[in-house]
């Protein structure tokens, strides 16, 4: 039985998505199919604030994220010290959501 060769996968980052997009808040709301996160800029002063970019994964790819993240901010601390959280024990800002609920 012949073994299969892996197949490499070429990613694109295109010209105008390499700058990326700014977001300081992440809403995350989800459904027996998906996860849905909203990434927000929010302003100093302003009261109100836009979702960015939406971006829409399935419970098991979201998982696989969570689990990403958690270990790139492992190596991220043992290189740079420990992420201080700031405003941790400030009072929440009461946020409402406008706009169309992501459905399953």
């Amino acid at each position: 039985m012949e073994k299969k060769k892996d197949k490499k996968m070429e990613i694109e980052l295109t010209r105008e998505e390499a700058p990326g997009t700014y977001s300081n808040l992440v809403m995350i709301t989800h459904s027996p199919s998906e996860f849905v996160f909203d990434f927000i800029a929010i302003m100093p002063g302003l009261t109100k604030a836009k979702v960015m970019k939406r971006m829409i994964l399935t419970p098991e790819h979201a998982k696989r994220f969570s689990r990403a993240l958690q270990d790139n901010i492992r190596r991220y601390e043992e290189l740079h010290g420990e992420i201080k959280e700031r405003g941790k024990n400030e009072p929440q800002q009461h946020i409402s959501f406008r706009g169309p609920l992501p459905e399953a």
